[in-house]
């Protein structure tokens, strides 16, 4: 049977579980805890279907501060776990200071490059698939309005919006895309009451479907939506299911792959950059019986024929990473 450990720290101190076992490998959540209905969970559940398929057990933090993560990281390494899985951006600084003390512990990040030997950095596409789903909202809009909502107001987020926009004016270049950010710190992946304000305002400005890539803040974002009669998108796990009927579609990140791969390489990483992009599934679009009368079968072979278009390179969805302009969208 599969053993769980919960590595759950106080403000200065993070401690095993009682009675628990060393485990390896690990991984470490990023605030929201693991039950976040999008990133997090998405890592939660490629590291349980690892467990699942192999009978083989881990660890994991849920952090309850920022002060934690270093802490977290060196404990991990120093108990024997490896590799070393974490998710999120704001890992990025710590880990290149923690990587060089712990050399035969292979780290894992998602969503950042660290450029160190023993660290193997996964990042994803995410204006690509953001562009499909923002094609499939200006499809499904009846007022040529859409909305996008943020998280924390970082490159990383604005990647999303560019490609989202982007999209959505190619489905039909009339259509206006309202943007907003949840907040500028760590807080803002998890507010869904502002997010919910949030939406209700875009919603008062005409859109009708409302992007949201903003982490535990989406939550209160798909509420919102689905009280006010619109349509949402939901963001890297399959969110349909939160409110059927009413949610167009989810943009699937596929952190749960990440895991997923991460645990089963084991101490065997491949190092340097990951990249999941588009052509090896690691963003696309969600469907499934919630979202399956919302989206029609030349609706979805459309999308379906610009996902084959950006994989071929004849369409090329603007990079806000690469290039710090977002010509769909006024930033």
């Amino acid at each position: 049977m599969t053993l769980m450990k919960s590595l759950l720290g106080a403000a200065a101190s993070l401690a095993l579980t009682a009675g628990a076992a060393l485990a390896d490998p690990a991984i470490v959540f990023d605030l929201g805890g693991k039950f976040d209905k999008s990133f997090n969970e998405a890592a939660f559940n490629g590291a349980k279907k690892w467990a699942e398929e192999t009978g083989g057990s881990y660890r994991e933090i849920e952090m309850q501060s920022e002060a934690q993560r270093e802490q977290a990281l060196r404990r991990l390494a120093e108990t024997g776990s490896n590799p070393v899985v974490m998710t999120g951006f704001a890992f990025g600084s710590v880990l290149g200071e923690v990587a060089p003390d712990y050399p035969d512990t292979d780290f894992v990040i998602i969503d950042m490059v660290v450029d160190q030997p023993n660290v193997t950095s996964v990042v994803f596409t995410e204006h690509e698939g953001s562009y499909l789903v923002g094609y499939m909202a200006a499809q499904a809009s009846k007022n040529n309005t859409v909305g996008f909502i943020g998280g924390m107001d970082i490159p990383l987020i604005r990647r999303f919006a560019c490609g989202y926009a982007q999209g959505a004016k190619a489905a039909n270049p009339d259509t206006k895309v309202i943007a907003n950010m949840t907040g500028t710190t760590p807080a803002a992946w998890n507010d869904p009451v502002k997010g919910g304000e949030l939406t209700k305002a875009q919603i008062s400005q005409g859109a009708d479907v409302v992007y949201a890539a903003a982490g535990g803040t989406g939550v209160g974002v798909l509420q919102a939506a689905a009280d006010a009669g619109a349509l949402s998108i939901g963001v890297d796990s399959n969110q349909n299911g939160m409110h059927p009927g009413k949610v167009l579609t989810s943009m699937m990140k596929r952190v749960d792959v990440a895991v997923y791969d991460a645990f089963t390489a084991g101490t065997e990483q491949p190092g340097g950059v990951k990249v999941l992009n588009l052509a090896a599934e690691g963003v696309g679009y969600a469907m499934d019986e919630n979202n399956a009368e919302l989206v029609s079968a030349d609706m979805q072979a459309t999308v379906d024929a610009i996902a084959a278009k950006i994989i071929d390179g004849e369409i090329t969805v603007h990079d806000y990473m690469s290039d710090e302009s977002c010509p769909a969208l006024n930033f």
